[in-house]
């Protein structure tokens, strides 16, 4: 792949040159969470580049522009960077399939750049720049961990690369070795194996072969034609009307009699067409097996020419064999063109012919796709009304290796009139017709399409159903089978209903032998069930028997009721009827026994409970209250096996107690959790090396931390656990967990410790690229940005202007005003409480207006005083709310209906008006609209709105210009507030109305 440096000129000032490339860096940051390929690779470069910023920023505080030599050192890393950042953003655009295919190029490069960039570190004359000694400690370091840095393609990539590259020199042209392969593709490259999906990707693919094309890549081009030969056969990648034309093409040039083999096919020993030709060190051409034969016999010498030979020299003749495998090809696609008429002959002959094709279909996945395109299908299925027995079979055979073959041939066959109804027919008739009918009907039912013409037709469940109970073996699984197939659509479930299928299946399970009550729990377990099949098995009555099984059944037997019960009860209201049924002991004690039980068999328990807890979470506000786990000792007891099981079965626990927290009992379990130091646990499992066991620990860690208990986190959660918690956000690709581990963040204690932590983790950077890369409305990332934005309101805290300093400086402050116009609710409130505390502090970092010498009056202002603070502002030196646009957007959330948005909204606005402000900041609210909603508060149900209301009007009112513009629209609310308010208010209202004269300052409201 290539990629084009862009280097920087050599006249840019270092200085500048030293910002680029920490713009640079962000930019990579962001854009690594978004490449289609090797994302763990590039967030490792990531988390290299994430190391240099603070060096760069160092830098930058020096006089680069004096130096030479570390001109010369930056401009080698902004080259690098943006090498970097250029490879970063092709692997997020370009087609997935060719990023796959170049994957050692990818990581070549980045390795490559990640060296560069060390080389250049290093070049940085450290000594004469008076750098700090951690700071260059940490130069050597990160040169060190980037020279021993190694990027590699992964195992299941470099798999594929080989089979494509082993397909291309092999010529294999067979269409299954291409279908593993596209589905070994979609695998890695996370695209689903959906047709459609692998169709459009492919054509992606060829689209980007025609760009290399363009760009005189033709080396790259020629590479990727092969690899397109390859893939085309699978069955994704070219419709069958393609397929079609392609076949045709080739067959018409053919003619229509088969060519007799050439001399040169023949193996001179065995006197047979060669299969694998091979050349001796005499240049003479055999059957491997042939003349390996001959030399095992002792023989030396050539058969043919008898000169002593190296026996040990066998070269395969690649060009004959293609040769051989080109005529067998074309004799064998005039053959299967020519059986066609003889089917409508006499019996002899048809039951001949379709031997005759029966063979070649049992040959190569090619001769069916010839079989298919030739359009074999609609005739074999007129044969199954003949009324010869072993034709109807011989069909029969036919169709269903045709239909295992490939969705196409499942689909031609249901688009024929009446085959569905022609093979449900053969369900009737004698015992091995009805075998081969009913795996037929098997693998249609594969398909979605075919499945429901299936359950249509007439009698076709009552049939099957008949079967399932009547046959053994063989037949009498596969109508099983087939009748869970159906049993996914609605449709088929009233065919069932109607067929007294689930009512079958249900009384065996409590009056069969014991063989069959296991098939039957096992067709529970194993079934794919829809919520409505869930729903009619438990009005039926399957839990009662499941629950006997539970109590009283075999090890075996149990465990296949677990699973039965663990499938049913994902329908939350199956769910809340296992747990009033009085199931949940049972289950516990499986669990609480643990030593004596089965791994798989505690897997299946945990998994039912954790869906028993779900169904918990969604009771009706109506209903009686169900609680999953009614004693102390069970909370504390379950949780404890969180350290003392597998990974699946802890997975389970953990989101058995998510459910919990958001159920009716969340109070208590929440309380009791804390009570067993759940806490000090999921921190530790926030280091699971199992990713799911991680995820949940960290979702459920999140839960607790909402309103937790501070001595119980600050216990826990020391600097580790921060820096851990900061890897998650930075390396997960599960959404839901990034935002709990952030969720977690932002409700930790407000501590100086935990803040600096979170300082030196580079928690700032995380914050920003996550904001500004998630701005935008999506209901995925809502949670994330409530989580990040709540971080950052600790990192703008008025106490300590570095940290302020610091989070203005990532560029922060304007994105919070986007979000308030964006954001959630909750978004909202936290932008602008950040913005509030941002403000705070603005008079004091307003820069003071310079004089001006000499004739100043003639001279021309160089900087724009800022109206309230009278000052020089920015949004980045003072935090200025005028600076940052930000007084009308938040003026417009002053009209939210939350109030505690309003509230948010009302502090940061009212930091223009304190102090000796008054005049300028009241006018700046007055411009921008904000008093009339001021004056609406009044008549809020929010008690601390209307006191923080008053509070503001209070001082905006001992203005003349503003008490009688505004004044006339307070006054009746105000006097409302005086009747009605509390003692507080009334006095602060009455203390209003006397500064617009309605009454006396020595008034017995005050």
């Amino acid at each position: 792949m290539a990629v084009d440096l862009v280097t920087s000129a050599s006249i840019i000032p270092g200085s500048e040159v030293l910002s680029q490339t920490v713009e640079a860096i962000l930019e990579i940051v962001i854009a690594a969470n978004d490449v289609l390929v090797k994302k763990d690779s590039f967030k490792e470069l990531a988390a290299y580049l994430e190391r240099v910023v603070p060096v760069l920023k160092e830098l930058n505080r020096k006089n680069v522009n004096d130096s030479q030599s570390l001109n010369n050192a930056i401009q080698i890393l902004n080259r690098e960077i943006r090498a970097a950042k250029q490879l970063t953003l092709e692997c997020s655009k370009r087609n997935k399939v060719y990023l796959l295919m170049n994957c050692r190029t990818i990581v070549k490069h980045l390795e490559d750049t990640v060296k560069e960039i060390s080389r250049a570190l290093s070049l940085l004359p450290l000594a004469s720049l008076n750098i700090s000694s951690a700071i260059s400690e940490e130069i050597r370091d990160l040169c060190d961990n980037m020279q021993r840095a190694e990027f590699k393609a992964a195992i299941a990539e470099e798999e594929i690369l080989e089979k494509i590259e082993s397909g291309i020199q092999e010529r294999n042209v067979d269409r299954s070795y291409a279908n593993n392969l596209l589905v070994l593709i979609a695998g890695a490259v996370g695209i689903s194996t959906d047709r459609s999906a692998l169709k459009k990707e492919f054509e992606e693919f060829k689209n980007e072969i025609e760009n290399a094309r363009l760009r005189k890549d033709e080396a790259e081009a020629i590479q990727m034609d092969q690899i397109i030969a390859l893939l085309e056969r699978a069955d994704a990648t070219s419709s069958p009307r393609e397929k079609e034309i392609k076949y045709f093409t080739k067959r018409r040039s053919l003619g229509s009699q088969p060519l007799e083999p050439l001399q040169s096919f023949y193996c001179p020993i065995t006197r047979d067409v060669m299969v694998d030709p091979v050349e001796t060190s005499s240049g003479q051409t055999f059957e491997r097996s042939a003349i390996e034969k001959w030399f095992s016999d002792g023989n030396k010498s050539c058969p043919l020419t008898m000169n002593s030979l190296d026996t040990s020299v066998l070269r395969p003749n690649k060009t004959l064999r293609q040769s051989i495998e080109e005529w067998k090809d074309r004799n064998t696609m005039i053959a299967i063109a020519s059986i066609k008429q003889k089917l409508m002959s006499e019996e002899e002959d048809v039951l001949q012919s379709l031997e005759q094709l029966l063979d070649l279909c049992e040959q190569r996945d090619l001769h069916r796709e010839w079989v298919i395109l030739e359009n074999y299908i609609p005739n074999l299925i007129q044969l199954l009304g003949a009324k010869n027995r072993d034709i109807r079979n011989h069909a029969l055979v036919i169709l269903c290796i045709l239909a295992k073959d490939s969705d196409d041939a499942k689909e031609r066959i249901g688009k024929v009139d009446n085959a569905i109804e022609s093979i449900v027919r053969s369900l009737g008739r004698r015992v091995a017709e009805r075998k081969l009918a009913v795996a037929l009907l098997l693998e249609l039912s594969k398909s979605n399409s075919v499945r429901d013409c299936i359950g249509d037709v007439q009698g076709c469940v009552l049939l099957l159903v008949t079967m399932s109970s009547s046959d053994d073996g063989q037949a009498a699984r596969d109508a099983q089978a087939l009748l869970e197939n159906l049993s996914y659509s609605d449709q088929n479930v009233i065919q069932m209903a109607k067929a007294n299928y689930f009512k079958y299946l249900l009384q065996r399970l409590s009056t069969g032998p014991e063989d069959v009550k296991m098939v039957m729990a096992t067709t529970l377990a194993e079934m794919e069930l829809t919520d409505h099949n869930k729903e009619s098995l438990f009005e039926a009555g399957a839990l009662g028997p499941l629950l006997h099984f539970v109590s009283h059944g075999d090890t075996q037997m149990r465990k296949v009721a677990f699973r039965a019960l663990q499938n049913l009860s994902s329908l939350p209201k199956n769910g809340l009827q296992i747990v009033r049924e009085g199931a949940v002991r049972p289950l516990l004690d499986v669990l609480f026994h643990h030593s004596s039980s089965s791994r798989s068999l505690r897997e299946h328990v945990a998994g039912t409970i954790m869906n028993l807890a779900v169904s918990t979470v969604s009771q009706g506000s109506s209903e009686i209250p169900v609680s999953l786990l009614e004693s102390d000792e069970d909370i504390f007891m379950l949780f404890s096996l969180i350290n003392l099981t597998g990974p699946d079965v802890q997975q389970s626990i953990i989101r058995t107690f998510q459910a919990l927290c958001q159920s009716p009992s969340a109070t208590n379990i929440k309380s009791k959790l804390k009570q067993c130091s759940a806490v000090q646990v999921l921190v530790q499992l926030c280091e699971h090396d199992n990713l799911d066991v991680r995820a949940h620990a960290v979702k459920l860690f999140c839960c607790l931390a909402e309103g937790g208990d501070e001595a119980t986190i600050l216990e826990h959660v020391g600097q580790k656990c921060i820096e851990t918690l900061l890897g998650i956000i930075k390396s997960s690709d599960d959404e839901e967990e990034i935002a709990s581990a952030m969720g977690i963040i932002s409700n930790l204690p407000e501590t100086s410790e935990i803040t600096q932590w979170l300082l030196d983790a580079g928690a700032l950077t995380v914050i920003f690229s996550y904001i500004h890369n998630g701005k935008q409305k999506d209901p995925r990332k809502n949670q994330l940005i409530e989580n990040a934005v709540g971080v950052l309101c600790r990192f703008a805290a008025p106490n300590n202007l570095e940290w302020q300093k610091s989070a203005a400086e990532t560029g922060i402050i304007p994105l919070l005003v986007e979000l308030l116009q964006l954001g959630t609710t909750l978004t909202k409130k936290r932008a602008a409480i950040s913005l509030y505390r941002f403000s705070e502090s603005s008079l004091g970092l307003s820069r003071s207006v310079p004089k001006r010498k000499g004739l100043w009056c003639f001279s021309a202002q160089s900087e724009t005083v800022c109206p309230v603070h009278g000052g020089i502002c920015s949004t980045e030196s003072s935090f200025c709310l005028l600076e940052a646009d930000a007084v009308r957007p938040l003026v417009r959330i002053l009209g939210e209906p939350d109030p505690g948005v309003c509230e948010a909204s009302l502090d940061a606005l009212l930091t223009l008006i304190e102090g000796e402000r008054l005049q300028s900041g009241s006018k700046a609210l007055a411009d921008a609209n904000a008093i009339q909603p001021i004056i609406k508060f009044l008549g809020s149900p929010s008690p601390s709105l209307q006191e923080k209301a008053l509070h503001a009007l209070e001082r905006i009112f001992r203005l003349m210009e503003f008490k009688q513009k505004y004044g006339g629209a307070a006054q009746m609310p105000l006097v409302d507030l005086t009747q009605r308010g509390s003692g507080n208010v009334k006095a602060l209202a009455a203390r209003v109305l006397a500064h617009l004269n309605v009454l006396h300052d020595q008034s017995s409201y005050f």
